[in-house]
């Protein structure tokens, strides 16, 4: 489905930052002569199989939380990206009177079906459209599912670079073995119908969204999702909620940056992209921040030292974020990013 929408140069805005039945009708039945005894031989009908499910049922936990008139999110579990069935990113449900919007797939088909099933719980509305707000595994493996409903695939100009590397194959032969049987040989990469490169409205129904592409942040492109009337900002994997962000290969000077610019006065609700709906979507920003910051000032500092990382990491104190989910799975990694990033910063590369 593809649909033509216009384009409009807007950022957050500054406020915010039946069936047929073949009974016959009983008034038309008329008792019929008893037919003479006749001995028949049974034949038994041939046993009808259960249709087999288009993909291995996940068997995790999910449901719905709305945060808005309109805007519903499924919130995946505090993990690495293999925990949970892969349900470790959270997907954002818009319900309009003319269609629903997904915002990210989650991080496995067969988790996507899941999300189907309980989006048909709270609407029958036909699924129109799915914003992606970046393109890492744990949010665009249930794509192929929204693809075969027909549904038209946006995403940020710079996603294209992920779908072109070495590493999103790679990326995807390593989850059909970690996360065998939900992501297996049937898995695909999908390519976005159309690239999002500039701020634009999309208006659905009684809905209006606002696209703002942030650039190369978290991933090599990434936007975040303003929603009208309800005032709820979808953050995608710029915000993470009251856990450790996973770096990978984001460009953590450019991140921060992102983030002094994001405004939030207004919002009734920001959704991250993983974790709960900040109660307060400020300090939810500045937690992200903090965190940024401190890794590019202690690795920073190391790198203009001349110290090593093993040692520059032993000699930081990391008791601010210590107790936090994922901070064993990623922290020092994410110190390693950074250290190697500044390292290149100051060779001027």
């Amino acid at each position: 489905m593809k649909q033509s929408l216009s384009l409009v140069s807007l950022a957050i805005p500054l406020s915010v930052l039946g069936g047929c039945s073949n009974e016959p009708d009983p008034a038309e039945v008329t008792e019929a002569s008893p037919a003479p005894a006749v001995q028949e031989a049974t034949v038994a009908e041939p046993a009808v199989e259960a249709p087999v499910p288009a993909y291995p049922p996940a068997t995790v936990e999910m449901s719905l939380k709305q945060v808005g008139p309109h805007f519903w999110y499924a919130e995946g579990t505090p993990g690495v990206a293999t925990d949970n069935q892969g349900f470790v990113s959270n997907a954002g449900v818009i319900v309009t009177g003319e269609g629903v919007i997904v915002v990210d797939s989650l991080g496995t088909p067969s988790l996507a079906q899941m999300l189907v099933e309980r989006i048909r719980e709270i609407t029958d509305q036909p699924i129109r459209k799915v914003i992606v707000t970046h393109y890492h595994a744990d949010h665009i493996y249930g794509l192929q599912v929204f693809e075969e409903l027909g549904a038209e695939i946006l995403a940020p100009v710079g996603a294209e670079n992920y779908l072109r590397s070495e590493q999103a194959q790679e990326r995807l032969e390593e989850r059909r073995f970690s996360l065998d049987p939900w992501v297996n040989d049937r898995t695909r990469l999908v390519e976005p119908d159309r690239y999002v490169g500039t701020a634009e409205t999309l208006t659905l129904g009684e809905v209006t969204l606002t696209l703002t592409p942030v650039g190369s942040a978290h991933s090599d492109g990434d936007l975040t999702v303003y929603v009208e009337p309800d005032r709820v900002l979808y953050s995608g994997d710029i915000i993470f909620e009251g856990r450790i962000p996973f770096l990978g290969d984001a460009n953590a000077s450019r991140w921060v940056a992102v983030l002094e610019r994001m405004q939030t006065r207004g919002l009734t609700a920001l959704v991250p992209g993983h974790g709960p709906a900040a109660k307060d979507p400020q300090q939810a920003i500045r937690a992200t921040y903090e965190y940024l910051a401190y890794l590019r000032e202690k690795m920073g500092a190391a790198v203009a030292e001349f110290i090593p990382f093993d040692e520059a990491y032993a000699d930081t104190d990391w008791s601010r974020f210590a107790h936090l989910p994922a901070f064993e799975a990623a922290n020092r990694r994410n110190a390693y990013q950074v250290y190697l990033a500044m390292e290149a910063e100051a060779l001027g590369q």
